[in-house]
């Protein structure tokens, strides 16, 4: 479990109180409700079509729910664009990615808020190139994310770059939060623990993460707390211990929730054991 502080402040940073979402006749959210305090990495868990992703879309801005309320710090909010949701804080680094491979990695940064000279030109102005490319350079740096030429396309670079500069792409602008959806899911051991890295990274600075994953060693690894999706609900949590895996694992899967294995009970001294009676000679 991540061992960054969270936050002892009592009013969450993030409230989702009943999402709805429904695709046609197909509901993918029935009523889904979630806290995330700050500075606190929480996993969201769940089979195959539970509903993790359109949450989290729905959260960042990509989706829009069909009912229910989203709070920031206590007031509610309507996210009707990712750029809305980067406006609050919030930040997302989706599976496929979504990087332009045929784009630099500077130009992956700021694509979309790219800097321009004149500042009341916006869009209309030139772009500054040199600093776009210096800036993302320190971010990099101070990341500890190893990419030696960054004027180099991305589709160029492997998987795990990739998924650094989509991480550190993230983290350059984040405030409030970032969500992880299954950031080490196509990455090797080295590359998935830089990642992790990052994760710990992010909170030690306050920031908070909701990540969704299939590996509950990475859960047990980086999160506080785990709450688990099935059918459209939020129908348990648990800190992710090794303890508390077989419980996870039965809400994923619909079985009869199990308790966590409890410590075995002290073994009696044998010479506080009473002697056994001996068998009839």
């Amino acid at each position: 479990m991540s061992t960054s502080p969270v936050s002892t402040t009592t009013q969450p940073l993030l409230q989702v109180d009943g999402l709805v979402k429904s695709f046609g006749a197909v509901r993918a959210l029935s009523g889904a409700s979630l806290h995330l305090m700050a500075g606190e990495v929480l996993a969201i868990l769940g089979d195959n079509g539970a509903g993790k992703s359109t949450l989290v879309k729905c959260i960042a801005g990509s989706l829009q729910p069909d009912g229910g309320r989203v709070l920031m710090e206590g007031h509610e909010v309507r996210f009707r664009s990712p750029r809305d949701a980067r406006d609050h804080g919030v930040e997302m680094v989706y599976q496929d990615l979504a990087l332009f491979g045929n784009l630099s990695v500077a130009q992956n940064f700021y694509a979309g808020r790219e800097l321009t000279w004149p500042s009341w030109a916006g869009r209309l102005g030139f772009l500054r190139e040199r600093k776009m490319a210096a800036e993302t350079r320190a971010t990099l740096e101070r990341l500890g994310v190893n990419i030696p030429d960054i004027s180099v396309d991305v589709a160029q670079m492997s998987g795990g770059q990739r998924q650094a500069v989509a991480v550190a792409r993230a983290v350059a602008f984040v405030s409030k939060i970032v969500i992880l959806d299954e950031p080490t899911a196509a990455l090797g051991l080295r590359e998935g623990a830089r990642v992790h890295d990052l994760v710990r990274m992010l909170t030690e600075h306050g920031v908070s993460v909701i990540l969704i994953s299939h590996n509950l060693q990475e859960v047990t690894e980086l999160a506080h707390r785990a709450v688990v999706l099935r059918r459209g609900q939020v129908v348990g949590e648990a800190e992710p211990t090794l303890e508390n895996q077989p419980l996870l694992v039965s809400l994923i899967v619909g079985a009869t929730p199990v308790e966590a294995p409890r410590r075995p009970p002290p073994i009696t001294s044998p010479a506080a054991a009473p002697e056994a009676a001996l068998p009839p000679a």
